[in-house]
Parts: structure tokens; sequence; C-alpha cells
């Protein structure tokens, strides 16, 4: 019998790689994969991670507006940076929602690594809203987060989806190079138009 964790596997890694690619069924392929982490982390009592999946589903929702209607003119998202300003406040976030997360989960739950579980929540926010508005650094978040991922999956048991993180270290690094050279090439275009 096929685990609900390996179907879970196998479903987010198709929602990454399509993300990777900006196919925007990402999204609703995505909402199916978290609402199936959701019962695995439940069972593995990572509960920062169980709800974090909720939060998936909602930000899967907004991201799917938003890469469709969420650029210039209500028009298609293009990848682009963040500022300096935003990149302070979104670690800031990341890491005092990550403390007090731990020591709520610390103080209240019988949960595993609370407070590691919590920071990689946190971050893992980050990341994801990051994502819904195509911003380059996203990919760089998820880079650091899921090497953490893998030793925390790993310490659990979770074989499958430490070795789902772990590819997902490869499709961080794709999603980089796919979503900047689509940045370059959309830097580009006006300067072609110009030209002409």
């Amino acid at each position: 019998m096929i685990s609900l964790e390996f179907v879970a596997v196998v479903i987010t890694l198709i929602a990454v790689y399509l993300t990777t690619r900006q196919v925007i069924w990402c999204w609703p392929l995505g909402m199916i994969s978290v609402t199936l982490y959701a019962l695995v982390f439940y069972q593995a009592k990572l509960y920062a991670d169980m709800g974090l999946q909720a939060l998936y589903f909602a930000l899967a929702i907004y991201g799917w507006w938003a890469w469709l209607h969420g650029g210039e003119d209500h028009g298609e998202l293009e990848v682009s940076l963040s500022s300096n300003r935003m990149r302070a406040v979104l670690a800031l976030i990341g890491v005092v929602f990550g403390v007090v997360l731990g020591q709520t989960l610390n103080s209240f739950t019988d949960a595993s690594l609370p407070f590691m579980d919590s920071i990689l929540t946190s971050f893992s926010i980050v990341a994801q809203w990051m994502q819904t508005r195509k911003l380059l650094e996203a990919w760089l978040v998820w880079l650091a987060v899921d090497v953490f991922y893998v030793g925390m999956f790993l310490y659990k048991g979770l074989y499958p989806t430490a070795g789902l993180y772990a590819i997902f270290l490869y499709l961080a690094v794709l999603g980089f190079v796919e979503w900047r050279r689509s940045m370059d090439n959309s830097l580009a275009e006006p300067v072609v138009e110009a030209a002409r």
C-alpha cells in the first residue's frame, strides 16, 4: 500500500517543479500537496509544520491570483528583486515569529523540536510569500531552509520527506536560475523594442 507521505512527496515535487517553470497550475496542485502534508505532520507531532500547511493553502490561493493579476495594470506578475528594506523586514519577521512560536509550542504542547521546527516554519512562510510575489530571493531563502529541513526530517525518521527536501535543494537552484533568466529577459525586452 502506498503511504500518505509518499503520495504527498510526489505531488509536492510536481508542484514545486511547476513553480520553477512559472506554470500557474503549481498553485492548485500545491493546495492538494499541503493538505496531505498537514496530515503527515500531525502524525509526526510537528505541529508548527502542520499549521504551516494551512497558511500555505491560503498563500496558494493568493499566489494563484497574484501570478495572474498582480502585475502591472492587473496583468501577469513578472519576476523581480525585493528592496533592501523589504529583505530586512522579512528577516526580522522570520526571526521574531519563529522565536515566539517556538516558545509557545515548547510551553504548551508536546511538540518535537519546537524551536527548530518554528524557525524553519517562520522562514518558510517568508519564502512562500516572496514566491507569491515572484521575488527572486525566495529561492535563496528556500535553499537555506531546506538544508535544515533535511536534517530535521532525517532525525524524525521521515525519510521520504527528507529525500523530498534534498530534491528541493536542487529545485531551489533550478528555480533561482530559471527565474533570474526570466527576469533578465523581461528587463531586456524594452531595450530590444526601443532599438527597432
